[in-house]
């Protein structure tokens, strides 16, 4: 018996507790029995018994010590993550080590990052909450249990006759070896306003980093702490727009502060604010390209002589904290060659409880500096142009990959996402697709309505594409079959769209590349809707008609101007980028006449030559407004919109080449920045 896996209990011992027992019961002693217990309690019996009452016991002290706040908050609370487990510990991954890692962490629908996330501390075990907790403090917390410590809280300056006016939700955050590089805040309430100004004036801040949006599914996620145009009064600071530029994952506002103080207004100074807005209601973005856009544009915002960055979400802690921890190892990376996500957050916790809410924020961190690791800084500043298409022409020889075939593999790594082609790859949707290995991703292909009583009509091999400064600016679509003509214009019809671009010809090299779905003169019927030729103009290397596309069973109709483009050879690329930038530029003015509807772009696929006009549109525009280009991260992002999307080294080559050209010819009097 003493050998078994359980507890054999003393006869004595047993009998004694029963009888206690029963005189507790009945008030009355009995004699202790002699004969054996039968009572066999196993090791996991009692296990199981313990954890359940540590558990409960647990859950009767959180909600006795969340309930005053409960009481006191009409706001959503935010969950708790789990326990942390002790006896996991994670250390430092060198930067050649992971890819791999990551690799190993993702499989099995990312377990590992699961229990990792679910190994860092929660709390620090040190900290306390008593100003944060003062009654006079409560209603100034958006969420009744993120909240800051007392010994990492920002302290404002005292105002004379308000009581506690010293407190706001905000805490300093260390960078990476940068004491207090981060102010962590909640999204200003509308009673915090004041006091949030008042902290980018005292702590001299000249960066705020936003990164929720003012409502998310109906639900207020911060109050808009600045004019819209113009100035106002926030307490004793005053607030102007100065300018604001938006671009397509994030917006830049730019303020002038000025503290009106009682002896007569003080210097005042420019604050900028970076409004991240491609984070999505639920869980995180599909890539981190945005975000480290966002970051690098961070760090070249921030003077070095300002105060603490003041980052910013909803509770300041989910997107928040994700936001810090990239920054700071990425610093990591540069300085020491391998990154500490563990750890780092592990600290960073001592200074704000729950900074990173979910396993879906902390696997998104890896993801964001395995991005950077793999692919760098490829940005570059128009005047390094010339130097940088030397290098990746000028190559020392044959066996040497730093060059532009080099750069281009790179692109390889995208993955096309064949689980995402689910509706394209339906057998009624099949014949629907000109090339097989071209199919619109589910998450961004363009939705037709539903014919009433014919399934599967609301399928298009189309994609939605972003633009520089706007989301699903662009489509990028296959040159019509025959069978598709009617769902073509029944797209331009349901979208409203104004502008058509074509880039191949109806045959080429004895084969269709595209069915007509024009009238050569006159007007032509597709199903519900007809196209009548209205003007047809023949420019340099395109042809541009206009037609009026009916809707006939509402019998209305809408203008549409359809650019043809000539200049592109059956084999190759066109032999110089004037053409190229020329039709682009006819696009852009028809957008601003027009109203900036989507516009379709299409060869005969939708990829190749599609995807190198959607490029070079792109890169052209943040060329003009920035001076800065990055070939190789656009076109990147628009393979991850939609597969093969600039198929080749040469068209590759090409947008390079055409940049050159547009840099060449418009640099005279142009403002490159």
């Amino acid at each position: 018996q003493a050998a078994s896996s359980g507890l054999w209990v003393n006869s004595c011992t047993s009998s004694k507790t029963a009888n206690k027992n029963s005189e507790v019961r009945s008030g009355h002693k009995h004699s202790f029995t002699s004969e054996p217990a039968q009572t066999f309690l196993s090791d996991n019996d009692m296990r199981k018994n313990s954890f359940a009452s540590l558990r409960w016991l647990i859950l009767v002290l959180v909600f006795v010590l969340c309930l005053p706040y409960v009481l006191n908050s009409s706001q959503t609370v935010v969950l708790l993550p789990r326990s942390p487990s002790p006896s996991k510990r994670y250390f430092p991954i060198p930067l050649d080590s992971l890819e791999e890692e990551y690799r190993i962490r993702s499989a099995d629908d990312g377990k590992l990052f699961r229990e990792e996330f679910n190994s860092l501390p929660c709390y620090y075990h040190h900290g306390s909450f008593e100003e944060a907790s003062r009654e006079h403090n409560r209603e100034k917390n958006r969420y009744p249990n993120i909240l800051p410590y007392d010994h990492s809280r920002v302290v404002l300056s005292h105002l004379d006759g308000h009581l506690c006016s010293d407190y706001i939700n905000a805490s300093y955050i260390d960078g990476y070896k940068e004491k207090n590089k981060f102010i962590a805040a909640q999204g200003p309430k509308l009673e915090t306003v004041a006091d949030f100004w008042r902290m980018i004036w005292e702590q001299k801040t000249a960066t705020i980093v936003m990164l929720t949006n003012l409502k998310e599914r109906k639900e207020d996620k911060c109050y808009q702490y600045w004019p819209e145009k113009g100035c106002w009064m926030y307490g004793n600071i005053r607030v102007a727009m100065e300018d604001f530029t938006v671009l397509v994952d994030y917006t830049i506002r730019k303020f002038c502060v000025q503290y009106q103080a009682s002896d007569g207004p003080r210097a005042p100074r420019l604050v900028t604010q970076l409004h991240f807005t491609s984070w999505p209601d639920f869980g995180v973005p599909f890539t981190p390209i945005g975000m480290l856009k966002f970051l690098k544009k961070v760090k070249a915002v921030n003077p070095s002589y300002a105060g603490p960055i003041v980052v910013h979400c909803s509770a300041g802690v989910g997107r928040t904290g994700t936001f810090i921890v990239i920054d700071s190892m990425i610093d990591m990376m540069h300085m020491d060659q391998r990154v500490d996500v563990f750890g780092f957050v592990s600290r960073i916790r001592e200074q704000r409880c729950q900074l990173i809410q979910t396993d879906m924020q902390y696997s998104f961190i890896y993801q964001a500096l395995l991005e950077y690791y793999l692919y760098g800084d490829t940005e570059l500043d128009v005047c390094s142009l010339e130097a940088h298409l030397q290098r990746l022409h000028n190559t020392r020889a044959p066996h040497d990959r730093l060059g532009l075939e080099e750069e281009f593999r790179k692109l390889t790594n995208v993955r096309i996402m064949k689980e995402n082609m689910r509706t394209g790859n339906l057998p009624a949707n099949m014949k629907k697709n000109r090339v097989l290995q071209i199919i619109p991703y589910d998450f961004n292909r363009v939705i037709l309505s539903v014919k009433r009583g014919q399934e599967f009509t609301d399928y298009i091999n189309a994609s939605f594409i972003d633009g520089y400064r706007q989301k699903d600016y662009f489509i990028a679509t296959q040159g019509p079959l025959s069978h598709t003509v009617e769902d073509f214009w029944r797209m331009v019809w349901e979208w409203r769209c104004h502008s058509i671009v074509m880039l191949t010809e109806l045959k080429e090299r004895e084969q269709e590349k595209c069915f007509q779905y024009w009238p050569s003169e006159g007007s032509v019927t597709f199903g519900d809707y007809t196209v009548e030729l209205t003007g047809d103009t023949l420019c340099e290397t395109f042809t541009l008609k206009d037609m009026v596309l009916t809707y006939r069973p509402e019998k209305q109709s809408q203008h549409v101007r359809h650019f043809h483009f000539h200049g592109w050879p059956e084999i190759g690329i066109p032999a110089e980028g004037r053409g190229m930038i020329d039709i682009i530029a006819a696009v852009q003015r028809q957008q601003q006449q027009s109203g900036n509807r989507p516009i379709i772009v299409h060869c005969s696929a939708g990829a190749g030559r599609t995807g190198t006009f959607i490029a070079l549109s792109n890169i052209l525009e943040r060329v003009k407004a920035e001076g800065l280009l990055d070939v190789f991260q656009t076109v990147k992002s628009l393979r991850m919109q939609r597969p093969h999307m600039v198929q080749t080294v040469e068209q590759y080559d090409f947008c390079y080449r055409v940049v050159q050209d547009f840099v060449d010819i418009f640099s005279d009097y142009a403002n490159f920045k």
